[in-house]
């Protein structure tokens, strides 16, 4: 077979061609989120607070459903590097497999422990109500999120990105049509959320099904007979598990968070879901462009192709320190306005303009260390990216947000994400150079 584009065509060229249908999926993404949590703001402040305290559970199912696919990712683009296209066919093969097993996991969970969930945060019964059937829905009817996500990524592991996009800004758009009607017009209010949320993943995943078996030519997905393959499935989990693992931290991080803040006040909590549904527009072009470095980087690991890897991490880290700088400005500049979409009242205004000014120093430095983490699940040292996401998050986050909430004062309490993203950014530093002297260095000299 001829040689795939990710190991021949000039490396700025292809990065933007791969990463720029991903970047714009993710901003779509980015739109539904924050149009979907508008559209709740509009029912009460309470209903915005279920939808923020239910956030880490969604993040926890794009967790584990991203994470296996960074594994798949990689494994199967190494793969082809290699040309061993035989081993890239089970890799597709088995995480479908997996992409099913995690969808059961989560099905069960939601269906038993979804009221309990929201118990343990807060007794306000709205918020209760109203959360615990947002996550029943978003739990028991998931399977197009996780199949979604997974043959995407195989869309992507071939340089396929635009096809990635298409399915990406179908199943978002279907969402941001449904979600009035079913808010709205059908009075379903927050669980009207929930079902758009749904049948924008059915859209993604039926259209991402149809591109992998008409235009995905250089994997044949064959599902008949499957029978799981454990070794290729640890393989898979060698890189997926300390993704998983590191974006399951951050569940676990805002959920801390929210008992903490929550402890003020719950206008506090919504604060803080309106800065992540907004922060969404400058980290989601960073993770889309991630999704279109990652096989570019280990496709030439796997054809020992130094130089074309060391210069699209080069510039994989300069777009996205430029892409943080712009967010920066827009935090700092227009706080106020970006709050007042969420139909924000005088007492979250005032709490939240000096919260997003503050949380969003931090940009510039994650700039650095998301595209870093990427680099070390590329070349297989996924263990570096769940080390540092470990650190940044439980071990200096959470301590300092803690620590300083007991002066008492919230404004103080926000200044936990600059301190723990400058220790992430040395931990970067540090094991970007171990990780070139151990995987590129060696190849420059070969």
């Amino acid at each position: 077979m001829n040689e795939n584009k990710m190991g021949v065509q000039p490396v700025n060229r292809l990065l933007v061609s791969m990463s720029v249908p991903m970047m714009v999926s993710m901003l779509v993404q980015a739109l539904y989120n924050i149009v979907d949590s508008v559209y709740v703001s509009h029912i009460s402040e309470n209903a915005l607070n279920a939808v923020s305290l239910a956030f880490p559970v969604q993040n926890l199912m794009i967790a584990v459903a991203t994470g296996t696919g960074v594994g798949i990712n990689a494994l199967l683009s190494k793969s082809l590097g290699q040309k061993n296209f035989e081993r890239a066919n089970l890799t597709a093969s088995n995480g479908m497999f997996l992409a099913v097993c995690s969808y059961a996991v989560f099905a069960v969970a939601g269906a038993l422990f979804s009221r309990q969930f929201f118990l343990v945060q807060t007794d306000v019964a709205e918020i209760v109500d109203g959360g615990a059937i947002y996550i029943l829905i978003c739990t028991v009817g998931s399977l197009g999120i996780f199949i979604q996500i997974t043959l995407e990524r195989l869309l992507q592991s071939t340089g396929k990105t635009i096809y990635s996009m298409i399915t990406q800004m179908a199943g978002a758009l279907t969402n941001i049509i449904l979600d009035p009607v079913f808010i709205f017009s059908c009075g379903m209010g927050v669980a009207g959320a929930a079902v758009a949320t749904i049948m924008g993943q059915v859209v993604a995943c039926v259209l991402s099904y149809y591109f992998n078996a008409k235009k995905n030519t250089e994997i044949s997905l064959k599902l008949r007979g499957f029978r799981p393959d454990w070794g290729i499935i640890r393989r898979i989990y060698s890189v997926g598990l300390p993704s998983i693992a590191m974006a399951s931290i951050g569940s676990v991080m805002t959920f801390c968070l929210n008992k903490i803040l929550i402890a003020f006040t719950t206008t506090a909590t919504a604060v803080l879901g309106a800065y992540f549904k907004l922060q969404s527009f400058v980290f989601m072009p960073i993770f889309g462009m991630n999704n279109g470095m990652v096989p570019i980087v280990a496709y030439n690991f796997g054809a020992k192709k130094p130089e074309r890897m060391l210069s699209t991490i080069k510039l994989g880290i300069l777009y996205a320190v430029g892409i943080m700088l712009l967010g920066v400005t827009a935090f700092q500049l227009g706080a106020g306005l970006l709050l007042s979409i969420f139909e924000a009242s005088d007492y979250m205004l005032e709490i939240g303009v000096p919260a997003l000014r503050t949380i969003s120093l931090h940009f510039v430095f994650a700039g650095f260390c998301i595209v870093s983490s990427s680099t070390f699940q590329a070349l297989g040292h996924g263990m570096l990216s769940l080390i540092i996401s470990l650190v940044r998050q439980l071990v200096v986050l959470l301590p300092a947000a803690w620590l300083l909430s007991l002066a008492g004062r919230l404004e103080l309490v926000w200044w936990a994400f600059p301190i723990a993203e400058i220790v992430s950014l040395a931990m970067c530093a540090v094991f970007l150079r171990y990780v070139y002297k151990k995987e590129i260095l060696p190849m420059r000299q070969g």
